[in-house]
Parts: structure tokens; C-alpha cells; sequence
């Protein structure tokens, strides 16, 4: 995955605590993904995972404790990101069957090897040719291995529409503003392809089987614990980054209220705060 744009550039070390703390956020979710995969692909007949794009590794750790037969590489191409899954597995007494491989992909997708299951979370967008390597991902499965591609879902919610202060429907426009961003991201990929973006149709195209698409819900309600809030904090600092120049100067003005700590009506004050977010998973099998 190339982790370098121009006008979008993600600094992905960066970012590491932020994605950490999310992903940790989300394990009941993807709980339910991984006992979903056990069913598709019983634990006891999987012996090596891809965790591609895996970050901080938290649903690298995740893997292993759902098939736990299996050696789990995570696979990115941030060497801090690595090091950091590292250590979540050593704590959570993975080490011997979590391994890292420091890769940018497709360039070094051959080195990968095989698998009997490849996840991809949130990966595969961050790839000019999205068709081409979901086609190379297809080579590197063992017969009746499965690939789970993790894309889409439902953009998260964490306010009211009418929270009081600016204009309604905050969330809404950073939704719009995002998504101008991800246009931009992509276009500056390396070899960036248009695709339309038909997840099934794309897994039978890369000469794999459809074996099902599910949805998977985290509803935390207001009131929410400490660490969330904190992790609400983060993420829309983030937003406020990456979004300025994508949204009014009203609006940026009133996520600089909703960060101020010494704002009564600011995140960390707000009763109403809430997480509300849905992740996809489209699987395939190798015939």
C-alpha cells in the first residue's frame, strides 16, 4: 500500500495511536467478523493469515485468537505501525504465531506467500489498482482459502444533528468534506484506476467465489466511558486537520469549540456524545 500522497499525505506513525485505540474500540465488532470467518473457513483448517494493511495490529492479535492453529503476518508498509503490533502480540502472549512483514503493496505482494485466509480492513482503497490487487491477493490463497475485504460500511456518528451551537447537521458536511478528501486521496495514488466500487462483482472478477457480505454494528449510547470520549477527541482532531480547506470557516470554528477542553458545550463536556458505526465484510473463496 502506498502510504505517501502530496496534498493528502497521511502520516501513518503519526496517526498510530489514534487507529490503535479505534480498532480497540471496535474488537466487539470485529469479534463478531472473526466468529463470522470461523463458520466460512472452520479455525481448525487454517494454518497461515495475511493481515494486509494491518497498522497497529490490533485485529492481527484479534486473528490469532480466533484461529488459533494459524501464524499471522501483519503486513504494512509503516515500520513504527509494525513495531507496535509487535508488542501487542508479545503482551497478549502471541508472539510465536505473530509475525510482521514491512511491505508496500502490490510491489511486494509476491513476497507475502501463501494463505488459507487474507484479511484486508480498510486496506484495499489505499491502492491505485483496487481490481489488480484483489486479482494478486486471489493468487496467494491456498485452494479453498478465503479473502475478507473490509470497505464501506456506514460513515460513524458521534452528535446530535442540532447540537445547540452552529448550524445542524455538522456531521453530515464532514461527511461531505471527507469523501472530496477521499477523492483526492485516490487520485493521487500510484497507478490509481477508477473502479466501481462492486465489491462482489470485483471478488468474482479476480476469479474467486462470493461467499457472502455482512454488516457489523458498535453502538456504544450516551453516556459514554472516558475512553471513548477521548478517542471522539482524536478523531476529530483529525478531522479538523485533514478537512481544513474542505470546510467553512463557520464549521471549522465550531469544531474548534467542540475541541476546546474549557468549552462547556465542547466534546469532552457534552452529555449526548455517543458511538454509533457499522463496518462491512465481503468475502470470496478460491475455488
Amino acid at each position: 500500500m502506498s502510504h505517501h500522497h502530496d496534498t493528502t499525505h497521511i502520516d501513518w506513525d503519526e496517526l498510530g495511536p489514534l487507529l490503535e485505540r479505534g480498532a480497540e474500540l471496535q474488537n466487539p465488532l470485529y469479534r463478531q467478523a472473526a466468529a463470522w470467518l470461523d463458520e466460512l473457513l472452520p479455525a481448525a483448517g487454517v494454518r497461515r493469515i495475511l493481515d494486509i494493511g494491518s497498522g497497529p495490529g490490533v485485529l492481527t492479535a484479534l486473528l490469532a485468537e480466533a484461529f488459533p492453529y494459524a501464524e499471522v503476518v501483519a503486513v504494512d508498509a509503516t515500520e513504527p505501525l509494525l513495531a507496535r503490533a509487535r508488542a501487542r502480540a508479545e503482551r497478549a502472549g502471541l508472539g510465536d504465531r505473530v509475525r510482521t512483514s514491512h511491505a508496500e503493496l502490490p510491489d511486494n505482494i509476491e513476497e507475502l506467500g501463501e494463505a488459507d485466509l487474507i484479511w484486508a480492513g480498510n486496506s484495499v482503497h489505499h491502492i491505485g489498482d483496487q481490481r489488480g490487487v484483489l486479482a494478486d491477493f486471489a493468487r496467494l490463497l491456498r485452494p479453498g482459502g478465503l479473502l475478507a475485504v473490509v470497505e464501506g460500511g456506514l460513515p460513524s456518528r458521534h452528535l446530535p444533528r442540532d447540537i445547540g451551537i452552529g448550524r445542524p447537521g455538522l456531521e453530515g458536511r464532514i461527511d461531505a468534506a471527507a469523501g472530496e478528501w477521499f477523492i483526492r486521496m485516490r487520485a493521487e495514488l500510484s497507478g490509481t484506476k477508477d473502479e466501481v466500487e462492486d465489491w462482489r462483482g470485483l471478488l468474482g472478477a479476480a476469479g474467486l467465489t462470493p461467499s457472502g457480505t455482512r454488516s457489523f454494528l458498535l453502538d456504544i449510547p450516551a453516556p459514554v466511558p472516558e475512553a471513548v470520549r477521548e478517542q471522539l477527541v482524536s478523531a476529530f482532531a483529525w478531522q479538523r486537520k485533514i478537512l481544513d480547506g474542505l470546510l467553512s470557516a463557520e464549521d471549522l470554528a465550531l469544531l474548534d469549540r467542540l475541541l476546546d477542553p474549557e468549552d462547556p458545550q465542547g466534546l469532552r463536556h457534552r452529555p449526548d456524545v455517543y458511538l454509533l458505526t457499522a463496518r462491512t465484510v465481503h468475502t470470496a473463496r478460491r475455488g
